[in-house]
Protein backbone atom coordinates (compact mmCIF):
# COMPACT_ATOMS: atom_id res chain seq x y z
CA UNK A 1 0.00 0.00 0.00
CA UNK A 2 2.77 2.44 0.95
CA UNK A 3 4.69 1.63 -2.24
CA UNK A 4 1.61 1.98 -4.41
CA UNK A 5 0.92 5.35 -2.84
CA UNK A 6 4.48 6.40 -3.68
CA UNK A 7 4.07 5.11 -7.25
CA UNK A 8 0.80 6.89 -7.98
CA UNK A 9 1.94 10.19 -6.46
CA UNK A 10 5.37 10.31 -8.16
CA UNK A 11 6.66 10.69 -11.70
CA UNK A 12 8.58 7.41 -11.57
CA UNK A 13 6.64 4.85 -13.63
CA UNK A 14 9.25 2.13 -14.18
CA UNK A 15 7.39 -0.92 -12.86
CA UNK A 16 10.47 -3.10 -12.44
CA UNK A 17 12.27 -0.39 -10.50
CA UNK A 18 9.38 0.47 -8.20
CA UNK A 19 8.74 -3.22 -7.52
CA UNK A 20 12.37 -3.61 -6.41
CA UNK A 21 11.93 -0.58 -4.17
CA UNK A 22 8.78 -2.11 -2.72
CA UNK A 23 10.60 -5.35 -1.84
CA UNK A 24 13.46 -3.35 -0.33
CA UNK A 25 10.98 -1.52 1.88
CA UNK A 26 9.52 -4.85 2.95
CA UNK A 27 12.99 -6.08 3.91
CA UNK A 28 13.49 -2.94 5.98
CA UNK A 29 10.71 -4.15 8.30
CA UNK A 30 12.90 -7.11 9.32
CA UNK A 31 15.73 -4.63 9.93
CA UNK A 32 13.44 -2.54 12.15
CA UNK A 33 12.52 -5.71 14.09
CA UNK A 34 16.16 -6.39 14.92
CA UNK A 35 16.78 -2.74 15.82
CA UNK A 36 13.88 -2.67 18.28
CA UNK A 37 14.85 -6.03 19.73
CA UNK A 38 18.39 -4.78 20.27
CA UNK A 39 17.22 -1.91 22.47
CA UNK A 40 16.39 -3.89 25.66
CA UNK A 41 19.76 -5.63 25.37
CA UNK A 42 21.58 -2.33 24.92
CA UNK A 43 19.71 -0.80 27.87
CA UNK A 44 20.45 -3.76 30.13
CA UNK A 45 24.13 -3.65 29.19
CA UNK A 46 24.28 0.11 29.73
CA UNK A 47 22.70 -0.31 33.17
CA UNK A 48 25.88 -2.03 34.43
CA UNK A 49 28.07 0.94 33.53
CA UNK A 50 25.51 3.44 34.76
CA UNK A 51 25.14 1.76 38.17
CA UNK A 52 28.91 1.48 38.50
CA UNK A 53 29.17 5.24 37.92
CA UNK A 54 26.57 5.88 40.62
CA UNK A 55 28.85 4.16 43.12
CA UNK A 56 31.62 6.63 42.25
CA UNK A 57 29.62 9.74 43.16
CA UNK A 58 31.10 12.00 45.82
CA UNK A 59 28.21 11.34 48.16
CA UNK A 60 26.62 8.05 47.10
CA UNK A 61 23.47 6.94 48.86
CA UNK A 62 22.96 3.43 50.20
CA UNK A 63 20.97 2.71 47.05
CA UNK A 64 23.90 3.93 44.94
CA UNK A 65 26.33 1.74 46.87
CA UNK A 66 24.14 -1.36 46.61
CA UNK A 67 22.22 -1.06 43.34
CA UNK A 68 19.92 -3.73 42.05
CA UNK A 69 21.25 -5.43 38.92
CA UNK A 70 17.99 -7.17 38.10
CA UNK A 71 17.67 -5.40 34.76
CA UNK A 72 21.16 -6.46 33.69
CA UNK A 73 20.36 -10.02 34.76
CA UNK A 74 16.82 -10.12 33.36
CA UNK A 75 16.09 -13.74 32.45
CA UNK A 76 14.36 -12.92 29.15
CA UNK A 77 17.34 -10.89 28.01
CA UNK A 78 19.68 -13.70 29.03
CA UNK A 79 17.66 -16.12 26.89
CA UNK A 80 18.08 -13.84 23.89
CA UNK A 81 21.83 -13.58 24.41
CA UNK A 82 22.09 -17.39 24.50
CA UNK A 83 20.72 -17.62 20.95
CA UNK A 84 23.96 -17.23 19.01
CA UNK A 85 22.30 -16.89 15.61
CA UNK A 86 19.87 -14.22 16.76
CA UNK A 87 22.53 -12.42 18.79
CA UNK A 88 24.87 -12.25 15.79
CA UNK A 89 22.11 -10.59 13.76
CA UNK A 90 21.35 -8.15 16.57
CA UNK A 91 25.04 -7.29 16.90
CA UNK A 92 25.14 -6.34 13.22
CA UNK A 93 22.51 -3.63 13.69
CA UNK A 94 22.91 -2.50 17.32
CA UNK A 95 25.64 -0.02 16.41
CA UNK A 96 22.88 2.06 14.84
CA UNK A 97 21.92 3.36 18.31
CA UNK A 98 25.46 4.37 19.19
CA UNK A 99 26.78 5.75 15.90
CA UNK A 100 24.87 9.02 16.08
CA UNK A 101 24.68 12.15 18.22
CA UNK A 102 21.34 11.42 19.88
CA UNK A 103 22.64 9.48 22.94
CA UNK A 104 19.37 7.54 22.96
CA UNK A 105 20.49 4.63 25.14
CA UNK A 106 21.63 6.82 28.04
CA UNK A 107 18.60 9.14 27.85
CA UNK A 108 16.17 6.25 27.59
CA UNK A 109 17.74 4.30 30.46
CA UNK A 110 17.77 7.33 32.77
CA UNK A 111 14.08 7.86 32.05
CA UNK A 112 13.36 4.22 32.91
CA UNK A 113 15.67 4.29 35.96
CA UNK A 114 13.79 7.27 37.44
CA UNK A 115 10.39 5.65 36.92
CA UNK A 116 8.23 4.02 39.59
CA UNK A 117 8.18 0.92 37.39
CA UNK A 118 11.97 0.51 37.69
CA UNK A 119 12.01 1.32 41.41
CA UNK A 120 9.33 -1.26 42.19
CA UNK A 121 11.14 -3.85 40.10
CA UNK A 122 14.55 -3.11 41.62
CA UNK A 123 13.23 -3.03 45.22
CA UNK A 124 11.15 -6.17 44.92
CA UNK A 125 12.36 -8.91 47.25
CA UNK A 126 11.14 -11.52 44.85
CA UNK A 127 12.91 -12.48 41.66
CA UNK A 128 11.15 -14.63 39.11
CA UNK A 129 10.84 -15.34 35.42
CA UNK A 130 7.30 -13.97 35.42
CA UNK A 131 8.40 -10.72 37.08
CA UNK A 132 11.25 -10.32 34.60
CA UNK A 133 8.89 -10.89 31.69
CA UNK A 134 6.29 -8.42 32.95
CA UNK A 135 8.95 -5.78 33.62
CA UNK A 136 10.46 -6.14 30.15
CA UNK A 137 7.04 -5.94 28.49
CA UNK A 138 6.20 -2.82 30.49
CA UNK A 139 9.52 -1.19 29.59
CA UNK A 140 8.95 -1.99 25.95
CA UNK A 141 5.35 -0.76 25.83
CA UNK A 142 5.58 2.26 28.14
CA UNK A 143 9.04 3.59 27.38
CA UNK A 144 10.73 2.18 24.31
CA UNK A 145 8.01 2.38 21.67
CA UNK A 146 6.51 5.57 23.15
CA UNK A 147 9.78 7.50 23.24
CA UNK A 148 9.75 10.73 21.19
CA UNK A 149 13.49 10.66 20.52
CA UNK A 150 13.21 7.09 19.24
CA UNK A 151 10.42 8.21 16.92
CA UNK A 152 12.59 11.06 15.65
CA UNK A 153 15.50 8.70 14.93
CA UNK A 154 13.26 6.21 13.12
CA UNK A 155 11.68 8.94 11.01
CA UNK A 156 15.13 10.19 10.03
CA UNK A 157 16.09 6.70 8.85
CA UNK A 158 12.89 5.77 6.99
CA UNK A 159 9.65 7.59 6.24
CA UNK A 160 7.81 4.26 6.60
CA UNK A 161 9.13 3.08 9.95
CA UNK A 162 6.71 5.01 12.13
CA UNK A 163 3.86 3.27 10.29
CA UNK A 164 5.62 -0.07 10.77
CA UNK A 165 6.43 0.51 14.45
CA UNK A 166 3.11 -0.71 15.98
CA UNK A 167 3.10 -3.85 13.80
CA UNK A 168 6.72 -4.77 14.58
CA UNK A 169 6.30 -3.94 18.28
CA UNK A 170 3.31 -6.28 18.50
CA UNK A 171 5.40 -9.12 17.07
CA UNK A 172 8.16 -8.60 19.64
CA UNK A 173 5.72 -8.32 22.55
CA UNK A 174 3.88 -11.46 21.42
CA UNK A 175 7.16 -13.35 21.28
CA UNK A 176 8.16 -12.16 24.75
CA UNK A 177 4.76 -13.16 26.16
CA UNK A 178 5.07 -16.62 24.61
CA UNK A 179 8.55 -17.19 26.03
CA UNK A 180 8.78 -19.69 28.89
CA UNK A 181 11.54 -20.60 31.35
CA UNK A 182 14.50 -21.81 29.34
CA UNK A 183 12.51 -21.74 26.09
CA UNK A 184 12.68 -18.54 24.08
CA UNK A 185 10.02 -17.72 21.51
CA UNK A 186 11.98 -14.73 20.28
CA UNK A 187 13.14 -15.75 16.84
CA UNK A 188 14.48 -14.11 13.71
CA UNK A 189 11.52 -12.73 11.81
CA UNK A 190 11.30 -12.57 8.04
CA UNK A 191 8.84 -10.40 6.18
CA UNK A 192 7.72 -13.20 3.86
CA UNK A 193 6.90 -16.56 5.41
CA UNK A 194 7.77 -18.41 2.19
CA UNK A 195 8.41 -17.94 -1.54
CA UNK A 196 4.70 -18.00 -2.33
CA UNK A 197 4.12 -15.14 0.10
CA UNK A 198 6.73 -13.02 -1.69
CA UNK A 199 5.28 -13.90 -5.11
CA UNK A 200 1.84 -12.82 -3.87
CA UNK A 201 3.20 -9.42 -2.75
CA UNK A 202 4.92 -8.85 -6.10
CA UNK A 203 1.83 -9.90 -8.07
CA UNK A 204 -0.59 -7.80 -6.02
CA UNK A 205 1.67 -4.80 -6.47
CA UNK A 206 2.17 -5.20 -10.22
CA UNK A 207 -1.40 -6.27 -11.04
CA UNK A 208 -2.82 -3.29 -9.17
CA UNK A 209 -0.65 -0.96 -11.25
CA UNK A 210 -1.25 -2.73 -14.58
CA UNK A 211 -5.04 -2.73 -14.10
CA UNK A 212 -5.45 0.56 -12.29
CA UNK A 213 -7.41 2.22 -15.13
CA UNK A 214 -9.93 -0.62 -15.07
CA UNK A 215 -10.24 -0.34 -11.28
CA UNK A 216 -10.58 3.45 -11.48
CA UNK A 217 -13.48 3.04 -13.89
CA UNK A 218 -15.18 0.51 -11.60
CA UNK A 219 -14.83 2.89 -8.64
CA UNK A 220 -16.09 5.93 -10.56
CA UNK A 221 -19.24 4.17 -11.75
CA UNK A 222 -20.20 3.15 -8.22
CA UNK A 223 -19.22 6.28 -6.33
CA UNK A 224 -22.38 8.32 -6.77
CA UNK A 225 -21.86 12.08 -6.84
CA UNK A 226 -18.10 11.61 -6.51
CA UNK A 227 -15.56 12.44 -9.18
CA UNK A 228 -12.47 10.25 -8.93
CA UNK A 229 -10.33 13.34 -8.25
CA UNK A 230 -12.39 14.06 -5.13
CA UNK A 231 -11.82 10.61 -3.63
CA UNK A 232 -8.83 10.52 -1.26
CA UNK A 233 -5.77 9.02 -2.94
CA UNK A 234 -5.34 6.49 -0.13
CA UNK A 235 -8.97 5.38 -0.50
CA UNK A 236 -8.47 4.93 -4.25
CA UNK A 237 -5.38 2.79 -3.66
CA UNK A 238 -7.06 0.63 -1.03
CA UNK A 239 -10.06 0.12 -3.31
CA UNK A 240 -7.84 -0.78 -6.26
CA UNK A 241 -5.89 -3.29 -4.17
CA UNK A 242 -9.11 -4.84 -2.88
CA UNK A 243 -10.57 -5.05 -6.41
CA UNK A 244 -7.33 -6.64 -7.61
CA UNK A 245 -7.59 -9.36 -4.96
CA UNK A 246 -11.26 -9.93 -5.65
CA UNK A 247 -10.86 -10.22 -9.42
CA UNK A 248 -7.37 -11.64 -9.97
CA UNK A 249 -6.55 -13.77 -6.92
CA UNK A 250 -8.81 -16.78 -7.03
CA UNK A 251 -7.47 -18.36 -3.84
CA UNK A 252 -8.33 -15.47 -1.48
CA UNK A 253 -11.83 -15.60 0.05
CA UNK A 254 -14.06 -12.60 -0.65
CA UNK A 255 -14.67 -11.99 3.05
CA UNK A 256 -10.95 -11.92 3.79
CA UNK A 257 -10.29 -9.23 1.18
CA UNK A 258 -13.30 -7.18 2.29
CA UNK A 259 -12.48 -7.31 6.00
CA UNK A 260 -8.75 -6.69 5.62
CA UNK A 261 -9.09 -3.56 3.50
CA UNK A 262 -11.72 -2.08 5.78
CA UNK A 263 -9.36 -2.63 8.72
CA UNK A 264 -6.45 -1.02 6.86
CA UNK A 265 -8.68 1.95 5.98
CA UNK A 266 -9.44 2.50 9.68
CA UNK A 267 -5.74 2.94 10.38
CA UNK A 268 -4.44 4.77 7.33
CA UNK A 269 -7.28 6.81 5.87
CA UNK A 270 -9.98 9.25 6.95
CA UNK A 271 -12.72 8.68 9.53
CA UNK A 272 -15.29 8.22 6.74
CA UNK A 273 -13.16 5.87 4.65
CA UNK A 274 -14.34 2.66 6.29
CA UNK A 275 -17.97 3.23 5.30
CA UNK A 276 -17.07 4.55 1.85
CA UNK A 277 -14.77 1.63 0.97
CA UNK A 278 -17.20 -0.90 2.45
CA UNK A 279 -20.06 0.57 0.37
CA UNK A 280 -18.12 0.50 -2.93
CA UNK A 281 -16.84 -3.04 -2.39
CA UNK A 282 -20.27 -4.34 -1.35
CA UNK A 283 -21.75 -3.05 -4.60
CA UNK A 284 -18.97 -4.58 -6.71
CA UNK A 285 -19.08 -7.93 -4.92
CA UNK A 286 -22.85 -8.18 -5.27
CA UNK A 287 -22.80 -7.32 -9.00
CA UNK A 288 -19.73 -9.35 -9.93
CA UNK A 289 -20.82 -12.49 -8.11
CA UNK A 290 -23.97 -12.55 -10.23
CA UNK A 291 -22.15 -11.84 -13.48
CA UNK A 292 -19.36 -14.31 -12.75
CA UNK A 293 -16.60 -11.70 -12.84
CA UNK A 294 -15.50 -12.79 -9.39
CA UNK A 295 -14.46 -16.43 -9.43
CA UNK A 296 -12.91 -18.15 -6.46
CA UNK A 297 -11.33 -21.58 -6.31
CA UNK A 298 -12.51 -23.80 -3.47
CA UNK A 299 -15.69 -24.26 -1.46
CA UNK A 300 -16.93 -21.26 0.49
CA UNK A 301 -14.49 -18.75 -0.97
CA UNK A 302 -17.25 -16.61 -2.44
CA UNK A 303 -19.13 -16.43 0.82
Amino acid sequence: MQSLYAYFTSKEKDLTLVQKQMLKQCDSIAHLYLLLLSLPLALAHFSKDFLAQQKQKHFPTNADKNPSEKFANNLIIKLITKDEVLLSQIDKVSGFWFNNDHDLIRKLFVKIWKSDLYKEYANSNQSSFVEDKEFLLSVFNQYIIEDDLLHHILEEESIFWMDDLPFVSNIICSQIKATEIGESRIITTTVFKNKEDKVFAKNLFSETILNHKQFASIISKRAKNWDLDRIATMDQILLMMALCELMYFDEIPVKVSLNEYIEVAKYYSTSNSKSFINGILDKVISEYKKSGKIKKVGRGLLE
